[in-house]
């Protein structure tokens, strides 16, 4: 694997290291915070080296961007001097929402080619939904060794920039609304009668088993759920409730809400 930097030791960054880790070549991994011991503490869980931000800078060649937007122009502010000093080539990977590649280079003051890639919280446990978006005529070597750091992380999926906050939208924020949905559900069993702990545990598998079902047969959503309400039955009748308090305009708003704090976050 390529000499790989993760720059953040929070959620994101601890979990695309860890799929880094599982490569098996953690002499090559590089891990930063900004409060050294959390990175020391991550590093001797890993395997892997904790460094400052100049030194991970200095030596990696795949550079992980993980922290947040407000947080970026103060990293780049640390970094930039010792980057643009380098004479040989790297990659910057950014998973800040609202962040342009365009302006990732700028703040970086060079010409390193920029990957934005948008994860979300499941890759900690190597199902997640891996977007990003990259120049054409990016270093094919680099670009490989990047994808090699996050293929453990979960489905990897190219797509234009412009695409990457819509997509953000729906796969980085979606896990909260799907806890939202199970915690729901759960309310709704123990108001029903049932053990929150078990309440819980069928909420989660019922949600996890669909969307596998959905993803192995390729079925369409509408189909699936038209599959489960029999006439006259309890299901439809559960979906007519959701339905009349507006569950999928609800859903649809809050995707759009995502999406429009991605562009502000952008401008700020």
């Amino acid at each position: 694997m390529k000499k790989t930097a993760f720059f953040g030791s929070g959620n994101m960054g601890s979990a695309l290291a860890g799929s880094a880790a599982k490569t098996g070549d953690t002499g090559n991994i590089l891990v930063t915070n900004r409060t050294f011991s959390k990175a020391e503490a991550l590093a001797d869980k890993l395997g892997c080296r904790a460094l400052s931000n100049r030194e991970a800078a200095a030596e990696a060649e795949i550079l992980f961007l993980c922290v947040k937007p407000q947080m970026m122009e103060d990293l780049f502010r640390e970094i930039r001097p010792v980057l643009t000093e380098r004479k040989d080539s790297f990659l910057l990977v950014s998973i800040a929402a609202g962040l342009t590649s365009d302006r990732i280079r700028e703040l970086s003051g060079t010409d390193a080619p920029v990957v934005r890639l948008m994860p979300n919280t499941p890759a900690a446990v190597g199902e997640g939904v891996l977007l990003y978006s990259c120049a054409d005529g990016t270093d094919p070597v680099l670009l490989e060794g990047f994808r090699e750091a996050v293929k453990a992380a979960g489905r990897l999926i190219l797509m234009p920039e412009r695409l990457i906050d819509a997509g953000g939208a729906v796969a980085g924020c979606g896990p909260a609304f799907a806890c939202l949905f199970i915690e729901a559900l759960a309310d709704g069993g123990v108001a029903c009668g049932l053990p929150r702990a078990q309440a819980v545990e069928m909420a989660e598998q019922m949600l996890l088993g669909t969307a596998k079902l959905a993803i192995e047969t390729g079925d369409h959503p509408g189909a699936m759920k038209d599959a489960v309400c029999s006439p006259g039955g309890s299901t439809i009748q559960g979906v007519r409730a959701l339905e009349d308090r507006g569950f999928r305009s609800a859903v649809m708003e809050a995707v759009i809400a995502a999406y429009n704090r991605n562009g502000e976050l952008a401008k700020s």
